[in-house]
C-alpha cells in the first residue's frame, strides 16, 4: 500500500499552470490599464485616434508592447508615429 500526501508548494502541474495562468493575467490586466491611458493622453493632446487604432490599442495585451506607446503618447502626433517600429 502507498500513501501520498499532498503537500502545497511542492511544484504540481496544476499549481503551476495555476501560477502562470495568474501572472498572464496579472500582466494583461496591467497592459490593458496602461493601453487606456495610451489613449487618454492621445485624446488630452489632441492626437486624431480612429476606431481601428483605438481597438487596437485597448485590445493589445502584451504589457512591453503597451509600455511603450505609453512612453511615446505624450511626443507623437499621430497613431501611425505612435505605432512606428523604433529605429
Amino acid at each position: 500500500m502507498t500513501i501520498r500526501t499532498y503537500f502545497p508548494g511542492r511544484g504540481t502541474l496544476i499549481e503551476e499552470t495555476l501560477l502562470k495562468g495568474e501572472a498572464r493575467g496579472k500582466a494583461e490586466g496591467e497592459a490593458r490599464g496602461k493601453a487606456e491611458m495610451v489613449l487618454r493622453v492621445l485624446e488630452h493632446r489632441g492626437v486624431p485616434v480612429s476606431g481601428g487604432d483605438r481597438e487596437r490599442i485597448g485590445e493589445c495585451t502584451d504589457l512591453d508592447t503597451v509600455r511603450n506607446w505609453a512612453d511615446r503618447a505624450f511626443t507623437v502626433s499621430s497613431t501611425e508615429e505612435l505605432f512606428a517600429e523604433e529605429g
